[in-house]
Order: structure tokens, then C-alpha cells, then sequence
């Protein structure tokens, strides 16, 4: 089974399932695809959850009070939401390795650091073998590479992040970790009985944009 992970560093959900999907990792090769959430939120026409007020205020104390749940170090950076595209640059540049993808997450979401310009990271870009961290991020190679991340994300179907793709079905957020692992131990269950009827649903009335 052919396993994508689709995630923008801007998430804190992603930081709460980062530790599910090493786990899967002992299990089977997981493909860590770096997107533009925003891009995605753009295509579908629609706010991010930070974007909104009350839900912002509501989604940040629920990431936290998960955390503490988990037992999950949790400690937002200065400001969100923020720009991710300087972070997303990196990791594409440090060879987008789970070892990048780990380091970049704990940056933002445990020591609570900033990620949005290339002065912030330059002492992550370091420690992730790119000295010189203004021609890495300004690659027009490394730029479209980001892109084309996102473009195949919305492809395959992408509406949020972070998102798992196991073959053709996806599974978004955190808490449909469990309903992902459900599915690898059966591709079956999700066919049968009410979620068949379900997947036929008519919409019986639809809102003007």
C-alpha cells in the first residue's frame, strides 16, 4: 500500500499526529508530501480555522488541551497564523527526509520558534546542512517543488492538512488517525452496510456562495 502524508508546518494539528505517523513509519514506508495550505484553502474557496474568529480562539485551546492529553510538549510560536512558505522552502531544500520534517515541527511546536523568514531558520538550515540558506530557499527548483507538492495534493483530492492518503482514500486530521489505522487492517470496512448507503447520500438542499 502506497502511503502519503500531507502536512503544512502552519498546522498544529500536524504536530499532534507527527507521532502517529512515525509510528506507522515502523510499519510501512510513509512519503512526507510539504503543501501550501493556504493554496489548498484558496482552491476550495474557503477560511482557514485560525482565520475565524471564536474558532481561533476555540482551535487553539482544543490543540492544547490535546496536547496535554497525549502527553505532547505543545508551545505555539510567537505569532500564528504565519507565513509557512520560508519552512516549507527548507524542507524541500534539506531533502524533505523525515529527519527535516521532524526537526522543522519540533522548532515551531515545541520550542515555540519562529518559522517565517530566513533569518529564523538559519541556525535550523545549519543544523540541517544548508549554510547558505538564502540561495537554498530562493531556488527556483526548490520553489516549484513546493507548488508541485501542492498541485498533486489537490489532485489526489486534498481538502486540509494534515491529511493521510493510504492508495486512493484519504483521512483528515489528527483524530481520524484511528479510522486510517481501522482501514489498513481491513481496506474492506468503510464498503459495506450504512457506509455504502452514506457514500450515495443525495443532498437534499445546498447554500448560495
Amino acid at each position: 500500500m502506497h502511503v502519503t502524508w500531507y502536512f503544512d508546518f502552519i498546522s498544529p494539528f500536524a504536530w499532534l499526529q507527527l507521532r502517529k505517523v512515525l509510528a506507522l513509519r515502523e510499519r510501512m514506508a510513509v512519503q512526507p508530501v510539504p503543501i501550501l495550505f493556504a493554496a489548498v484553502l484558496d482552491k476550495l474557496g474557503q477560511l482557514g480555522p485560525a482565520e475565524i474568529p471564536g474558532k481561533r480562539d476555540f482551535t487553539y485551546r482544543y490543540v492544547h488541551w490535546q496536547a496535554q492529553r497525549q502527553g505532547l510538549p505543545l508551545r505555539f510560536p510567537p505569532a500564528h497564523p504565519f507565513n509557512p512558505l520560508p519552512v516549507l522552502r527548507l524542507c524541500v531544500a534539506a531533502g524533505n527526509s523525515w529527519e527535516a520534517v521532524e526537526k522543522i515541527f519540533v522548532h515551531i511546536w515545541q520550542e515555540g520558534k519562529a518559522a517565517d523568514s530566513v533569518d529564523a531558520l538559519r541556525d535550523l538550515g545549519r543544523q540541517l546542512g544548508l549554510d547558505d540558506l538564502d540561495t537554498a530557499l530562493g531556488s527556483d527548483a526548490v520553489k516549484q517543488a513546493v507548488r508541485a507538492n501542492t498541485d498533486a495534493a489537490l489532485a489526489a483530492g486534498v481538502f486540509g492538512v494534515p491529511t493521510l492518503r493510504l492508495d486512493e482514500q484519504l483521512f483528515w486530521g489528527d483524530d481520524a488517525t484511528g479510522m486510517a489505522l481501522d482501514y489498513l487492517a481491513d481496506p474492506n470496512c468503510f464498503n459495506a452496510g450504512e457506509y455504502a448507503r452514506i457514500s450515495t447520500l443525495p443532498q437534499a438542499v445546498q447554500r448560495r456562495r
